[in-house]
């Protein structure tokens, strides 16, 4: 796809990844309503398989591969969601994966990514490393490289969280996700622009990695130096792609301090009963801090994932 998505795009994602991925429910909590002093609708892609929402974009780009495509497998260069994502879309067609990983990755995220039966390739953990292993990858064995987040087919995939969430709950004034390279926000703020444009789409961010509010305040993609944040999964800078979609469709970014942060997710835990990462928490995060007005609104909010180290959670035992 060499155009952003089209309505059209975001509903044939839709029906691609319909067989595989789940729909997640949406979820209230009157504890939440009251602290927030709005109606608060949470998307749970914390559900999602491999518990996060980038199945969904994984799944629409390896569904969408011609068969020759198909047939030399996909590669990509991830520690993250989007690494065990693609293994598992790749393990459902029935083709190869080959993930390019930090040698340092958490031996937890290795083991999932192997179970998908991907093949692994180690890295140092340095961007440049990681690319141009991918680079050597890809030229010894054809796989189609699948970025992230900086592709049109994973944009239109991460849309379709938005489109569930539009269709169960009516009226929805604000939605809010958070923000990393941009996925996800850019997909669900095309959606929302086409299906319910009087609805505003505002992001959050970690304050120590805050370049995409930055980026957008300056008007040029300003890329992410030294991001300092329990949020792991929004650490990354926004892409060409991305990037032009959020100026357009977004209203605004806030950011939210590492405190914040923690009592949300905290709170999600106790008050919901649901496991979430902590970049899933720093939507709801800037309700606590007030950064955005919400009395009596009806606010969705996309759960990102609940991918966390049971080990090293961010609180006393």
């Amino acid at each position: 796809m060499n155009h952003p998505p089209l309505l059209a795009d975001i509903r044939a994602a839709a029906e691609r990844i319909r067989p595989y991925a789940h729909r997640t429910p949406a979820l209230t909590c009157a504890a939440l309503d009251r602290l927030a002093g709005a109606r608060l609708f949470f998307k749970c892609e914390n559900f999602q398989k491999v518990g996060a929402f980038k199945f969904r974009g994984a799944c629409n780009t390896v569904m969408s591969l011609s068969p020759e495509e198909a047939a030399r497998g996909v590669a990509t260069h991830s520690s993250g969601n989007h690494a065990q994502a693609l293994a598992l879309a790749a393990k459902i067609r029935g083709i190869p994966a080959h993930i390019v990983m930090p040698r340092t990755s958490p031996a937890v995220k290795k083991a999932a990514v192997e179970g998908y039966g991907a093949t692994i390739t180690f890295c140092e953990p340095t961007l440049q490393a990681r690319e141009e292993i991918l680079a050597k990858v890809v030229e010894a064995t054809g796989a189609t490289f699948v970025h992230p987040y900086n592709d049109y087919r994973v944009i239109a995939g991460q849309g379709t969280a938005a489109l569930e969430l539009l269709e169960a709950v009516p009226e929805l004034e604000i939605i809010m996700t958070p923000v990393g390279g941009g996925g996800l926000l850019s997909g669900t703020a095309l959606t929302v622009s086409y299906l319910s444009p009087q609805t505003r789409v505002i992001a959050a961010e970690p304050a120590g990695a805050d370049d995409a509010c930055r980026s957008l305040q300056e008007g040029r993609i300003l890329p992410s130096v030294n991001p300092k944040t329990i949020a792991d999964g929004l650490l990354t800078s926004l892409g060409d792609k991305t990037f032009p979609i959020i100026q357009q469709h977004v209203e605004r970014i806030v950011t939210v301090g590492e405190e914040a942060i923690i009592a949300a997710m905290r709170l999600v835990w106790e008050r919901m009963k649901i496991v979430i990462e902590p970049s899933s928490a720093v939507p709801l995060a800037a309700l606590w801090e007030k950064k955005l007005d919400v009395e009596g609104k009806r606010v969705g909010i996309i759960l990102s994932g609940g991918n966390v180290d049971l080990g090293k959670l961010p609180w006393p035992g």
